[in-house]
């Protein structure tokens, strides 16, 4: 080959070798302005507020996820009140809207506003709350959330990560565990449990 011919010819295959520019649209809109579950530090203390300090699970990637919270108990309160305003605060919490920041974050909460708690009747176990509404009536992802949150706090006596629950009727009281499977995939079973016998 003469080499007058070979420089145009270099040229052309070294051109070959860039990206070509496309006519084809690449548009595939903003990226997401904050990743799942994940809050700033600014949105924590927010939500964190003034009071006790307690944590709740929310559901967030069909998961349960704690946020921190915070709930308020008048001075001198007796323990066995005390207990009872804690688990109640904690369901206002868990029934509460999550903030815009929440929100846009991909946390939900399924438990409804206005479930009421309180302490053992008759020959309850000293551990035992009792639910403004029947546990069967609960979604499975609020019973879930309410066990977790419950059995996490120190509304509880116990610190095995259970909690005993009973409806304002007669309903058999049982003890709830919030495992592992429970936290990673809520709803799709109710958390395991065992009847509990009066003494």
């Amino acid at each position: 080959m003469r080499p007058w011919l070979a420089v145009p010819l270099l040229a052309a295959l070294l051109a070959g070798c860039g990206i070509r520019s496309t006519q084809v649209p690449t548009d595939f809109g903003p990226a997401p302005s904050r990743m799942p579950c994940a809050l700033s530090g600014a949105d924590l203390s927010t939500q964190a507020g003034h009071g006790i300090p307690v944590q709740v699970f929310l559901l967030c990637a069909s998961q349960l996820v704690t946020v921190d919270r915070s709930v308020r108990i008048p001075d001198g309160t007796a323990e066995a009140e005390r207990r009872v305003l804690v688990a109640q605060g904690l369901l206002d919490q868990l029934a509460a809207k999550p903030s815009a920041a929440e929100k846009q974050a991909g946390y939900t909460t399924d438990v409804s506003e206005g479930v009421k708690v309180g302490g053992p009747r008759g020959r309850d176990p000293e551990d035992t709350f009792r639910l403004s509404t029947r546990v069967q009536d609960l979604t499975p992802f609020a019973l879930a959330q309410i066990v977790c949150t419950f059995a996490d706090s120190e509304a509880t006596a116990a610190d095995d990560g259970t909690v005993v629950l009973g409806g304002s009727d007669a309903q058999q009281l049982r003890r709830y565990e919030c495992t592992t499977d429970v936290r990673t995939h809520p709803g799709e079973k109710p958390p395991p449990s065992t009847e509990v016998t009066s003494p």
